[in-house]
């Protein structure tokens, strides 16, 4: 079969089986993959190197479609190269149970690198990726032995360009010179409203050129134009590239094409009949794929198979002539990223949980060799600077230390990407109070199974006098509100040396660890395997006499006013046990039985926390929180103003003693 003809049916086959799917879900978006099928088969069938039998393969170059809502374009590739996604799936997509849901997601279908739809994230999250390429090529590979090579690929839309964390990340991106990063632009000129003219009339190739990316700009209806671009983008070692690519979205239908009416909504089945004939494409049956076409996409398999064999071969060579190098990669590949805890430093003295958080990682760095990190513009705040590891900059790629600029989204994105990638556990740091401004990413990765460690600082109003703006009061309990997202809070340094040994341990799980401006008082055991911070939550002082009259569940800052409080509280005869709550999540997961042990039933208890009491009931009974906004003023006269004392904690706690002997 000529060339031409071959990619007509090619790119047919996925317009078919894009068109059905979304008819047969009566929801769905068919425009997207209608209109890019052509730019996604010259890169799938000429370029991508990946291994449909062993879609984890380290070597693979990564795709994203950041474009999340054209999924059926997605999974009609992974379906036609081999994956492990049937024809029966398609034909479940959008249903309860199916593996092709109306968004992509990693966990749930192989093939996926990571979850989309948000629009920007792809985008964003792919540097992160094309980033670890970058780092672990620069790191591990040697003259004669190449183990770490391959690219990183997007197709991208419009409303991906509309949003801010493109331009975050993509301005970032130019100035790492990541000439591995090749992203298609699927400029079709249509968005949900209509015409894109509503509202995006900017020259992106323009934006592109200044924010140092290579750019070019093809028909995207025709494969060979598209292939040499990619050809072209390729040669760009030291620029990323944005190929603007022309397309028709709903390109065939013939009373919805080029127009939004085809971006959300299934065809209908007239249109649908109109769009196959106009296409050549048989009516029945539904679902249909010509054997010519199964049998190009399928040499995905026997290709992919030899390259993952080749690369494996190259691999044993490295591993004779680098052992040392070849055993770091290994245990980096497999995920094996906690150190073991002769490694972390003990804390005495007072400390605040930000420094001592930057001594833990200074002290594990040296032993996990691809511990990556950085802030957005705050290094000297949040101590996320590994000292004696260079910082990663175009001309020098082996630094492990992150500027990420004032670009808070992007870093969080780019963290998850370079974690997705694998080979590299990466954190980020900023204020708590942006955490705001990360939040669609660390979703993301919660949702993703992605284990980033996100640090953020400046906890609370113990910040002092920068006021209201910049003191988060409900920021933890909302973090709490997200599904499968470990929020630590430590006590001191130990608890935050414990609490870093859990979140690099954790296998898909990502942590958000919020920590002091202030210095506190060492009021932990030292880190260790049998640290009881490790269960979330535990007995950290009980009552002199055994008798406990009340519970004083804290976290953070808030468990040395605890322990402070329950002095006083001896005082007046009653028994009040400490409770220290680094992380409500990890202590929910523990067995019942050890829950009720450490907060039983019946006994009155008082949560205190210096945030937002929201989230408190299902713990305590009565709350020394904020539910209000801070103030500007020094931050001992901002805890006292507040209630944050003795006395107060001493109040409510004494508040509560009628209901011990109702």
């Amino acid at each position: 079969m000529p060339s031409a003809t071959l990619d007509t049916l090619l790119v047919n086959t996925i317009r078919g089986l894009a068109m059905d799917a979304v008819q047969a879900a009566n929801s769905g978006h068919p425009g997207m993959p209608m209109g890019a099928a052509p730019m996604a088969v010259a890169l799938w069938t000429r370029h991508l190197r990946h291994n449909p039998s062993n879609p984890k393969w380290f070597d693979r170059d990564r795709f994203i479609l950041s474009a999340g809502h054209g999924s059926m374009l997605l999974y009609s590739l992974l379906h036609l190269t081999g994956y492990d996604l049937s024809l029966d799936e398609l034909r479940s997509f959008r249903q309860w149970g199916s593996r092709t849901p109306g968004h992509p997601e990693n966990h749930l279908t192989p093939g996926v690198e990571m979850a989309t739809g948000p629009l920007g994230q792809g985008f964003a999250t792919g540097v992160g990726m094309a980033i670890a390429e970058r780092f672990l090529s620069a790191t591990f590979n040697r003259p004669g032995h190449v183990v770490v090579d391959h690219h990183t690929y997007a197709i991208v839309s419009d409303g991906d360009l509309m949003e801010g964390i493109t331009n975050e990340a993509a301005s970032l991106a130019g100035h790492l010179g990541l000439g591995k990063l090749i992203y298609l632009y699927d400029d079709n000129g249509i968005s949900i409203d209509g015409s894109t003219k509503l509202a995006f009339t900017e020259d992106v190739l323009g934006r592109f050129d200044a924010l140092g990316w290579h750019t070019d700009r093809v028909d995207g209806m025709d494969v060979d134009a598209v292939d040499q671009a990619i050809v072209r983008a390729k040669a760009e070692t030291g620029r990323p590239s944005l190929i603007a690519c022309r397309t028709v979205i709903g390109f065939g239908s013939p009373n919805k094409g080029g127009t939004e009416k085809t971006h959300g909504s299934p065809l209908g089945e007239e249109e649908l009949r109109l769009t196959k004939e106009a296409l050549g494409i048989p009516l029945e049956p539904r679902f249909f794929v010509a054997d010519a076409a199964r049998e190009a996409f399928g040499r995905a398999v026997s290709q992919g198979e030899a390259a993952e064999n080749e690369w494996n071969e190259r691999f044993a060579g490295y591993a004779t002539a680098h052992p040392e190098g070849a055993a770091i990669l290994r245990r980096a590949m497999a995920g094996d990223f906690a150190p073991e805890w002769n490694a972390f430093p003990e804390f005495a003295d007072k400390i605040a949980t930000r420094a001592a958080s930057g001594k833990v990682l200074n002290a594990i760095a040296p032993v996990v060799p691809t511990l990556l990190g950085g802030s957005a513009d705050l290094a000297g705040s949040v101590n996320t600077t590994l000292a004696a590891f260079g910082t990663f900059q175009q001309d020098s790629p082996t630094g492990r230390t992150f500027c990420f600029g004032v670009r808070e989204h992007a870093m969080a994105a780019a963290l998850n990407g370079m974690n997705l990638h694998g080979g590299v556990r990466a954190y980020g740091g900023t204020f708590l109070i942006f955490s705001d401004y990360c939040r669609p990413a660390v979703r993301l990765a919660a949702l993703m199974g992605c284990p980033t460690p996100f640090v953020f600082t400046h906890d609370s109003i113990g910040l002092g006098e920068d006021g209201p703006t910049h003191q988060p009061v409900e920021h933890l309990a909302a973090l709490r509100a997200i599904p499968n997202l470990h929020v630590m809070r430590p006590a001191d340094g130990n608890e935050t040396a414990v609490c870093w040994r859990m979140a690099l341990a954790s296998p898909s799980t990502p942590c958000a660890l919020a920590l002091t401006r202030q210095s506190l008082s060492s009021t932990t055991p030292p880190p260790g395997a049998d640290h009881p911070a490790l269960r979330g939550g535990y007995v950290l002082a009980e009552p002199r006499d055994g008798r406990v009259d009340v519970i004083l569940v804290a976290t953070g800052s808030e468990v040395a006013l605890a322990l402070a409080a329950r002095e006083a509280l001896a005082k007046e005869g009653i028994g009040a046990r400490v409770v220290s709550m680094p992380c409500t999540s990890v202590f929910d997961g523990q067995d019942s039985a050890y829950r009720q042990a450490v907060l039983p039933q019946g006994v009155p208890t008082v949560s205190i926390e210096a945030a937002s009491t929201f989230g408190w009931a299902k713990y305590a009974e009565a709350h020394v929180g904020l539910d209000r906004f801070g103030a500007s003023a020094p931050a001992e006269r901002l805890f006292e103003e507040f209630g944050f004392t003795v006395e107060n904690v001493v109040a409510v706690a004494r508040g509560l003693l009628p209901m011990a002997n109702a």
